[in-house]
């Protein structure tokens, strides 16, 4: 192998790149989460905040008192607006296994979610093993309501 100029610069410039890449991903980044204060109603649980699609601070979650039991999906979104709520997206069930758990059954719980390509189907979670899966609408499940605080 003949080592000439331009495969040194070559190496340079690759070599420099790697430099600029590296110190670009050890830079650190800032979160600024303003203060809020959340005034729960009896009952109600805090659940933690959800991130945007950017990563920056998107909105507050709070899981509302009360569970249906045995309810086919359209019942459930029903049900979960009668307690001044919706269902929780899959995000947020994940959010809601992960911080409040001991809320849950370890049950099947319909999100709000349907399915992407299947009408007929719609996102549940199991709060057993945290799996997400979706369903026919019209099976039985549990649900939750949730609330959500949007940050100004």
């Amino acid at each position: 192998m003949t080592i000439t100029l331009e495969a040194i610069k070559a190496e340079h410039t690759k070599v420099a790149d790697m430099i600029a890449a590296f110190e670009k991903q050890a830079a650190t980044t800032e979160y600024v989460v303003n203060a809020a204060t959340i005034t729960l109603s009896p009952s109600e649980r805090y659940a933690g905040l959800i991130v945007g699609e950017n990563g920056e601070p998107d909105y507050h979650l709070v899981l509302l008192p009360g569970e249906a039991e045995s309810m086919d999906w359209v019942a459930a979104g029903k049900w979960a607006q009668e307690q001044g709520g919706a269902l929780p997206t899959r995000r947020e069930q994940s959010l809601l296994f992960a911080n409040l758990k001991s809320e849950f059954q370890s049950s099947y719980y319909w999100s709000g979610e349907q399915h992407e390509k299947e009408s007929g189907w719609a996102w549940c979670q199991t709060f057993s093993t945290g799996g997400q899966l979706n369903g026919h609408k019209y099976h039985a499940l549990r649900a939750r309501a949730v609330r959500r605080l949007i940050l100004q």
